[in-house]
């Protein structure tokens, strides 16, 4: 037993001792460390206020646009609310209603960007069109676009709509 003694106090490992420090410098570490946390913290609240920032601007943008795209359509819907309320109208002046309602329609789609996509006689695009059904008629080319089921529309490049449409050959 005394030798396991022996043993445990030469094994033990001496004490740790605190490197020795410069006066004054513990205290300079610490309000460097306290400058930098106050950085940090001012850091992440600018960061947060941008991102609320951004998400407010995000969603006023789509506001707007939004309001834009009603303004665009609420005289159409004037329109068909006006004809709906005729009484004594022929089927003649209904006709002619809608037409001018239908002009009217794409004058605001015009206003807003968009065109139709979908012609007979177009060369079949299936980034544009939906075919879904398919003809042989010889008097037509090949991928031709022999009857349109749907217009499709587009707004600059991006499609809003597929057209559905009928393929030659």
């Amino acid at each position: 037993m005394e030798q396991d003694e022996k043993l445990t106090e030469q094994e033990a490992p001496e004490e740790i001792q605190e490197p020795e420090t410069e006066p004054g410098e513990l205290e300079k570490l610490q309000a460097e460390f306290e400058a930098h946390k106050e950085q940090h913290l001012r850091v992440l609240a600018e960061y947060d206020n941008f991102r609320k920032r951004t998400q407010n601007e995000k969603n006023a943008i789509y506001n707007n646009a939004v309001s834009d795209t009603v303004q665009a359509l609420l005289p159409i819907a004037d329109n068909i609310e006006r004809a709906l309320g005729q009484e004594n109208a022929s089927a003649e002046d209904m006709k002619k209603g809608v037409e001018m309602i239908e002009a009217q329609i794409m004058q605001a789609f015009e206003k807003l960007g968009i065109t139709a996509s979908g012609e007979v006689g177009e060369p079949f695009d299936p980034n544009l069109h939906n075919a879904v059904a398919h003809i042989e008629d010889e008097n037509l080319g090949e991928n031709v676009i022999s009857a349109v089921f749907q217009k499709g529309y587009l707004l600059g490049d991006r499609v809003v709509r597929h057209a559905m449409v009928q393929v030659a050959n």
